[in-house]
């Protein structure tokens, strides 16, 4: 039986895109640049908010600056409204709500930065108590680097192999792959299906209830 269960955030607990698209947007419009639809934010996110900034920016002015400069526009505008249109996936509630009563230990492993990760878990998820609640934080290598899941291993006192990692991107599943755990790729998030099989996947599920079956 696995002891810990280790979920990436947007995409897999919550769908934070419209959200993150609208204050993108937002630091676009300021610094005199063009906004995006929602629908190209999925492909956007996934490698922290330096890469997701700098996606979003026009090729031709993308530069450590210029990232920053949109950096300090996006992050307060989305402190203060990353919870207008954010929601939990369906059946997400009921599955943590489960697994705690089941004594399994629960964490977060975002590449979001550390205080709206955190921000978020508490807004959502208040009676969750989760062992480790993990963003990106500065000198911290963001995912695929195993730094912030071996970081939970550590604070929970759990080996790889007592570990499922939920993710839905090939990031989280290389993510996985790197630190030695057992990786769960989820279909109704940011990334395709094909995409976590190709990035090694060991499993794919379509409804949140279906990782109970996998943690026996």
């Amino acid at each position: 039986m696995k002891r810990l269960v280790i979920f990436d955030l947007d995409g897999t607990l919550l769908n934070t895109i419209d959200d993150l698209a609208v204050a993108v947007n937002y630091a676009l419009a300021q610094c005199g640049y063009p906004q995006h639809e929602v629908s190209r934010y999925p492909m956007f996110v996934g490698n922290g908010i330096g890469k997701l900034l700098e996606r979003a920016l026009p090729e031709q002015v993308r530069s450590e600056a210029e990232v920053m400069r949109m950096r300090e526009i996006f992050m307060p505008y989305y402190d203060a409204h990353n919870a207008v249109h954010t929601r939990p996936y369906e059946g997400i509630v009921a599955l943590l709500e489960t697994l705690q009563s089941r004594g399994v230990m629960m964490a977060v492993a975002s590449n979001k930065y550390h205080s709206a990760t955190q921000q978020l878990i508490a807004h959502y998820f208040p009676t969750i108590r989760f062992v480790a609640v993990l963003g990106q934080r500065e000198g911290v290598p963001v995912k695929p680097h195993p730094a912030i899941v071996n970081d939970i291993l550590s604070t929970a006192g759990v080996t790889p192999d007592e570990v499922l990692y939920v993710g839905d991107s090939g990031v989280d599943m290389l993510t996985a792959a790197a630190a030695g755990v057992t990786s769960v790729g989820v279909t109704w998030g940011f990334r395709s299906e094909t995409e976590l099989v190709d990035s090694g996947a060991v499993y794919t599920i379509n409804r949140a209830d279906q990782l109970l079956n996998l943690i026996r």
